[in-house]
């Protein structure tokens, strides 16, 4: 069987409801971040460098008009998700927010938005207005970058909030009526198979709606890309990944949403690990993975009570 008869897909899940293809587009809203600015940090977090997934020359073009060029290259899809990736997409006063939401929302063939933002920066006015979207009938989704629910590996990766943050914003969130997908990554520092393992156990546990998987990057302008080039941090490798990867989607219940399994970056940003060049690598093989072990929810045979780390 093919990966989406195995995963639960944003992309099968779009279709079912939509009747079509739906494809996100991704937006640079030029937001900064409280862990760089100086508001809780200096620096960022320690895996992080923005340009490893973003052209930082969408900043100085319109929401309209990075929607009309994202929308061009794609040629499969007609209707779309407007997509706020870029650092902390909560992060702003709550009109900015506002207008830059509906300049989106009111484009032709947008259905909805995905917000990605920190679990720390959603107060109750964003909520509300997320919430107030969702209830006109727009797919709404608050993507939270959890990355993983170790508090120690929190604080060692400067993160800057707790699972405890984590736990009660996605609990007030989906019972607005919002959508919430949880960022994890697989390969932290110090981080073992168990403490993956632990952290989807949390993540049920609270409840979820939505996950995305990545393997740890190392990206060129992170604290971590000095750590590796010391040689005292490695990225993991594709088996490893693929076998914890694999593991996390079996525990996981057959209605949340994946959507991602694996992430992709590009040299020269990408520093390790050079299998994440070909986003394919990884997916091929969780696929053979969940062909031969079970697809998602065969190993979700008791129910996790969320207990503080």
């Amino acid at each position: 069987m093919q990966l989406h008869e195995l995963v639960n897909t944003i992309g099968q899940d779009l279709h079912r409801r939509y009747g079509e293809k739906v494809h996100k587009l991704t937006l640079h809203g030029g937001f900064s971040c409280p862990n760089r600015d100086g508001t809780i940090g200096r620096g960022g977090c320690t895996f992080c460098n923005v340009a490893s997934f973003v052209d930082e020359d969408t900043q100085i073009k319109s929401i309209q008009a990075q929607l009309s060029d994202r929308a061009g290259e794609i040629k499969r899809a007609k209707k779309y998700l407007a997509y706020f990736q870029a650092y902390t997409s909560t992060y702003a006063e709550v009109q900015v927010l506002k207008n830059m939401y509906e300049e989106a929302l009111k484009a032709a063939d947008i259905v909805g938005l995905c917000v990605g933002t920190r679990p720390d920066c959603v107060p109750d006015a964003v909520l509300d207005l997320l919430s107030s979207y969702a209830a006109q009938g727009y797919e709404i989704w608050l993507e939270l970058g959890l990355q993983t629910a170790n508090n120690d590996t929190l604080k060692r990766i400067n993160r800057g909030h707790d699972f405890e943050c984590y736990a009660e914003i996605t609990k007030r969130a989906r019972e607005m009526g919002i959508k919430v997908c949880t960022h994890l990554i697989v390969g932290l520092p110090r981080e073992t198979r168990e403490d993956n393992i632990r952290t989807m156990q949390q993540v049920l546990a609270v409840g979820t709606d939505g996950i995305k998987l990545h393997g740890l990057h190392i990206v060129e302008g992170s604290t971590m890309a000095k750590a590796w080039r010391a040689g005292k941090l490695e990225a993991p490798k594709l088996e490893e990944y693929v076998s914890i990867a694999s593991e996390l989607i079996r525990m996981t219940p057959p209605d949340v949403i994946y959507h991602r399994v694996s992430s992709a970056a590009r040299r020269p940003t990408l520093l390790s690990p050079l299998w994440c060049e070909n986003r394919w690598l990884a997916m091929t093989d969780i696929g053979r993975a969940l062909n031969r072990d079970g697809a998602q929810g065969s190993l979700t045979d008791k129910t996790f009570h969320y207990t503080k780390p």
